[in-house]
Formats: structure tokens, sequence, C-alpha cells
């Protein structure tokens, strides 16, 4: 998958699935010039594992904009305890220091927003200028044949993700808040507040990195851990996973690698947006992935995009039906 499903044993981070970020999309606005989409999605297979965003988690995009793998701007997501069904968001951006921290900090950009675990996405524009929020209940973008994939690439033609729902956390942006130049990192964090410490418990960017590269017993480590870091810690455990899967020779492994670690995803706003420069919602990544495991020699899945995207923010497509008709 893409990073659903990313602690051990195939399951959510602490069991829960409130907890495990799926996806991470940066995408310039279509229709509001000099504006950049963040999309962060959480819980694979919603509502399944949880009917509400966690109340004592962190929900966290984190943006470096001097190529350090360090956070400068954070944008973090906090949720009320749920009460009769509904819930609220408030949303700060923090800089400098406070954005290397994992506590929600900062100015507030929109305070007690509701979220939306209906049929249509509830849009809020920031009295502070230059914000738009949707927060909620949303049609999982992700597309690939899963079944295929663990049977040897035997594919089936069957989408996984087809009837998928996911809790999508989408956040429009003004270009300047983001840094001075063009070129940005993005990645996607979830802490939970937990006897007193606040942990990180799931993180990414790129896609079906921790599935093929992680070995089960390395995953919680990877989850807690910093981009800064990634680098010094996995080039070589996955180096020799790209000689297994790949036939890849030492050299060429790490010039492969160096397009996913650190585990940062590039956006270069003056480039058009396509994987791995940003990530739009129709990129086709999970061919992408395949493609560098195997070394070039398995290149796709065969399963096209979702058609159920809107046009306009949130982009996400209108929830499916619980459970799943048929």
């Amino acid at each position: 998958m893409s990073h659903h499903l990313s602690g051990p044993n195939l399951r959510s981070p602490r069991g829960d699935a409130r907890l495990d970020l799926t996806d991470l999309f940066a995408f310039p606005a279509p229709d509001a010039l000099g504006r950049t989409v963040l999309l962060m999605n959480v819980n694979p297979y919603a509502p399944t594992g949880g009917a509400e965003f966690h109340p004592d988690a962190v929900y966290r995009i984190n943006i470096d904009n001097d190529g350090d793998n360090r956070a400068d701007v954070a944008y973090s997501f906090t949720f009320s305890a749920p009460v009769a069904g509904a819930q609220t968001v408030t949303v700060r951006r923090a800089t400098g220091e406070a954005a290397q921290r994992h506590e929600a900090s900062g100015d507030v950009v929109f305070a007690d927003a509701p979220v939306s675990f209906g049929d249509a996405p509830h849009v809020v524009a920031s009295p502070y200028g230059g914000y738009r929020l949707s927060v909620g209940l949303r049609s999982d973008p992700f597309f690939a044949d899963l079944e295929g994939i663990v049977d040897n690439f035997t594919w089936t033609g069957k989408d996984a993700m087809a009837q998928a729902n996911i809790f999508g956390i989408a956040l429009e942006v003004p270009d300047t808040d983001l840094g001075p130049e063009p070129a940005i990192g993005v990645w996607a964090r979830v802490s939970l507040h937990q006897d007193g410490q606040l942990v990180s418990v799931d993180r990414g960017a790129h896609p079906s990195l921790t599935a093929y590269f992680n070995a089960e017993e390395v995953k919680d480590l990877y989850n807690t851990g910093e981009p800064a870091d990634d680098w010094d810690k996995y080039r070589e455990p996955w180096t020799a996973v790209l000689q297994h899967t790949g036939d890849y020779t030492t050299d060429a492994a790490t010039e492969t690698l160096k397009l996913v670690l650190p585990d940062v995803l590039r956006y270069d706003r003056s480039r058009p947006a396509t994987y791995p420069n940003g990530r739009t919602l129709t990129d086709d990544v999970t061919s992408a992935r395949l493609t560098m495991i195997s070394g070039g020699k398995v290149t796709t899945d065969h399963i096209p995009p979702h058609t159920d995207l809107l046009p306009t923010f949130p982009h996400l497509g209108h929830p499916h039906p619980y459970p799943p008709a048929g």
C-alpha cells in the first residue's frame, strides 16, 4: 500500500487506524494562482477503525524550505473530543525552532472549524487570509492492485481502494507561507499524547516505502525518526533490499535511493507537479514504486486513477457508502 497499515505486521501504528497516515500530496491550487494544496490522509478503510479523529493526537504537515531536511514551517491539526458524532479542528502554523518540535504551537490559522463526516465537504476560509481548509471523511484516492502485488505480480484488475474511504486533511496555503524559494520538502507526521508525553507514532512522505523497504521490527523505530537521519540509518539496509528485489549494483542502488531518502517529498513549485516533484491525486505512484523495486522489470499494475475526484477544493471524492455495496 501507499503508507496504509504502516505499523508492524501490516497493522496501524499502535493498532489504532486513527493514527495511521495513508498518503501525502502537494500540488498547485488549480483555481487559485500562487497557492499550494497540502493534503494529508489518515485512517485507512474509514470508518472501520475509528469514527473520528483521535482527540489526543497531533496531525502535522512539515515544510523544509532550506534543504536541511528539518522543518522550517509546520502546520498542526488538533481535534476536539467528539460530541454526538461531531468534532472540530484547530490549525496552527509554527516556524523556526517551534516547527521542529512535534507539539502543536504557533499562530492559530483556524480555530474550532467543523469536521465533516457526511457526504458534502465543509470548506472554511480563514479570517486571517489566504487559507482554505476542509477536513473529514472522503474517498481514498490511492489506487493499486494489491492482490496482484502480493501474488507475485499476477494481476487481477481489481483496485483494492476502489470503494475505500479515509479521513482527509486538506489545507490550501499561500505560496509565500512556504518559503522564499520555489523548492520545498514536505512530510507528514502523527504524534500521540500518552502518559504525559507526545510520541511520534507515524510519519512519511514518499508512497510505499515502509511497505517494501522496512523490516517489521524497525517500522516503529522508523515512524519515530526524523528525515534528517534517514540517509545514515537506512541507506545500507535499503540498498540490500534493492539488490535483492531488482538486482541493483551498490552504486545504482545508492543513486536510486537518493530519490526517496531522506523520506521527504521534494516539490519545486517552478516546475509542473507530478510525482516525484510533488504529488497529485492522479499520479501513478504504485507503478513508479514497482519500477523502482524491480529494477525496471515490473513497470505497472494496470490500475488507473480514480474518477470520483472533485475539480475544486478539497479535490478528494465523496465518501463511499459504508459498508461497501455488494
